[in-house]
Parts: C-alpha cells; sequence; structure tokens
C-alpha cells in the first residue's frame, strides 16, 4: 500500500495495491499488520458502517467529543468529497479542513485520527461508503459541526443546495463547537 501524509498531521491518505486481470481485480482492503507497519498506528476497530447515500447528499461534519472515533473510511460504489475538520485545540491546524474525491474507481482511502469531524458530499448518482471506527457510536457524545460554517469556508463541490439531515442543517459554528483539547 501507498501512504500519502497531507498537509494536517495525522490525516493519511491510503492507496492499495490492486492487482488486476482479464477476469477484474483484488486488492485487501485492511490488513491490521501492514496497516501497522506501513502507518505506524495500530489502531483496533471495533465497528464498520455503510451508507448509501444519493447525489447532493452531504453527511456530516460528525464527531464524538467523547469516546472519540479514528476512521478508516473508503467509497466502494460511486464518487464522494470527503471531508475532515481538525478540532485539536492546540493543533497548529486547529479549524483548517482538508477534502478529498474518494471514489470506487480510485479505490483511495483516507485515515482520521481521533479529534477531527468528517463528513463527506456524493458526487455520483449515489454512492455506497463503508468506514471502520476505533470506537463505538456513542450518540450522547456526538456533535455536528455545521456544514456551511462561514470560518471553515469549505469547497464543496455541490450542485446547488445540498440533501441534508436536520442534525446537519443545525451543526454548531466551530466558534460554538465543542473541541478536543
Amino acid at each position: 500500500m501507498k501512504i500519502t501524509p497531507t498537509a494536517i498531521s495525522g490525516v493519511l491518505l491510503i492507496e492499495p495495491r490492486v492487482f488486476g486481470d482479464e477476469r477484474g481485480y483484488f486488492f485487501e482492503s485492511f490488513n491490521a499488520r501492514a496497516f501497522a507497519e506501513a502507518t505506524g498506528i495500530t489502531a483496533k476497530f471495533v465497528q464498520d458502517n455503510h451508507s448509501r447515500s444519493v447525489r447532493n447528499t452531504l453527511r456530516g461534519l460528525h464527531y464524538q467529543i467523547q469516546q472519540s472515533q479514528g476512521k478508516l473510511v473508503r467509497a466502494v460504489a460511486g464518487e464522494i468529497f470527503d471531508v475532515v475538520v481538525d478540532l485539536r485545540r492546540n493543533s497548529p491546524s486547529f479549524g483548517k479542513w482538508l477534502g478529498h474525491r474518494l471514489s470506487a474507481e480510485n479505490k483511495t482511502m483516507v485515515w482520521i485520527p481521533p479529534g477531527f469531524a468528517h463528513g463527506f458530499a456524493v458526487l455520483s448518482d449515489y454512492a455506497d461508503f463503508l468506514y471502520k471506527t476505533t470506537d463505538y457510536w456513542a450518540p450522547q457524545h456526538e456533535r455536528t459541526l455545521l456544514w456551511n460554517d462561514p470560518a471553515l469556508a469549505i469547497a464543496w463541490p455541490l450542485a446547488g443546495e445540498p440533501i441534508l439531515a436536520a442534525r446537519d442543517r443545525e451543526g454548531k459554528r466551530l466558534a460554538e463547537a465543542e473541541v478536543f483539547d
């Protein structure tokens, strides 16, 4: 696998080795030993999640203020614009965001360490999105950062207004949000 550090410390792009021939392709989407050797991260994943969303759906920006989750994310059908926002108060990149296009075609994954808000927008007719987490979902600790907070100025590549859940419409601005010490 190819590991590429990003402009925000701790966030990694991961490109698996894909073996293809006339039958199709094969790749190992996760191997704990290879992941640890390549990244130095010995994450213990406890939950796998799968969502399907239609074009122009925006999910996020979500995080858990306690039981913070590291996430390994990827699109297995369609294409998404994946966004992370650094909410680690003492980080030099606090309040900064990164966005990457993840798709079934490019097979790229993103490692998001604990301390980040995460969300994505669907760019194709639909997208299936899979992610592994290092802690369990804890609704009492779940928070939502406002997807269109002007202080973040995220350049979402959307065609018009996104399809949002109520909690995503009502997220908090960075200035009001609970963050990580």
